[in-house]
């Protein structure tokens, strides 16, 4: 049975990355059919745009209580900070789709699944990097193991003469 202590302890990498493969990866397999869905009705910017607000916040909820090891919900500061990668990982994915585009008079929807997804892998790859060391960072350092501080030993007691002593007084009482 896993611990309080166990709990609190930061995530090793290896392990972050693959709950945040599943966690990401399942949210952004959705997310590719919803915007194809969406884009049906409107521009694929657009729908690209929405999709990716609702995945962003869905997705940063799953890896603070998940990926990251937090075992809670986001913090709204976390959620400013995911979106802020999430922006870069919009860009990333519009301008590979941009690039489709303009190479491919009409592509398939296959194509079109296989670019969207092989850009938002390689954002994805960044954004682990900037959710693990930015965004869920200040979380892992307060959870680390606690760091041992130096034991500090009390002070002498200070004792102080209510009358001054002349120096021959003390050495008779000795």
């Amino acid at each position: 049975m896993e611990t309080e202590q166990s709990r609190r302890r930061a995530t090793p990498a290896l392990t972050a990355f693959a709950r945040f493969a599943l966690c990401g990866g399942g949210v952004g397999l959705a997310s590719s059919f919803a915007v194809a869905a969406l884009a049906s009705w409107l521009p694929w910017v657009l729908a690209n745009a929405l999709i990716t607000a609702a995945s962003t916040f869905l997705a940063t909820e799953l890896h603070a209580r998940f990926t990251f090891g937090t075992g809670g919900r986001a913090t709204w500061r976390q959620h400013a900070q995911s979106a802020g990668s999430a922006a870069a990982a919009y860009a990333v994915t519009c301008v590979a789709m941009g690039v489709l585009q303009y190479l491919v008079a009409s592509p398939g929807a296959a194509l079109q699944q296989v670019v969207y997804l092989s850009a938002s892998a390689l954002a994805g790859a960044a954004r682990f990097a900037v959710l693990r060391l930015v965004v869920f960072a200040r979380h892992r350092s307060q959870t680390a193991a606690p760091v041992r501080t130096a034991r500090r030993l009390p002070a002498p007691p200070v004792v102080r003469a209510e009358a001054s002593v002349s120096p021959s007084v003390l050495c008779r009482a000795a």
